[in-house]
C-alpha cells in the first residue's frame, strides 16, 4: 500500500473525479476526503500511474 497526499482535494466532486480516473486506469485504490489521501494497492508503477492521473486532473499529489 502506497499513500499519496492530495492537499487540494476539497469536496465529493473531487473524490468522484479521482475515483473515475483511477478506475479507468485499472488501479486498486481507496480515496479519503477526510485525510485528503489516495492509497494505492500495487507496485511502484501503479503509484506512478496514479500520480500522473492526479496531475492530469489538476491536483498536486505528493507521495508519502
Amino acid at each position: 500500500m502506497k499513500t499519496i497526499s492530495v492537499p487540494d482535494m476539497m469536496c465529493e466532486n473531487c473524490v468522484k473525479r479521482i475515483t473515475k480516473a483511477l478506475t479507468d486506469a485499472d488501479l486498486k485504490f481507496q480515496v479519503s476526503l477526510a485525510d485528503k489521501t489516495v492509497t494505492i494497492d500495487g507496485c511502484d508503477n501503479c503509484l506512478k500511474t496514479a500520480m500522473e492521473e492526479l496531475e492530469d486532473l489538476g491536483f498536486t499529489p505528493k507521495a508519502l
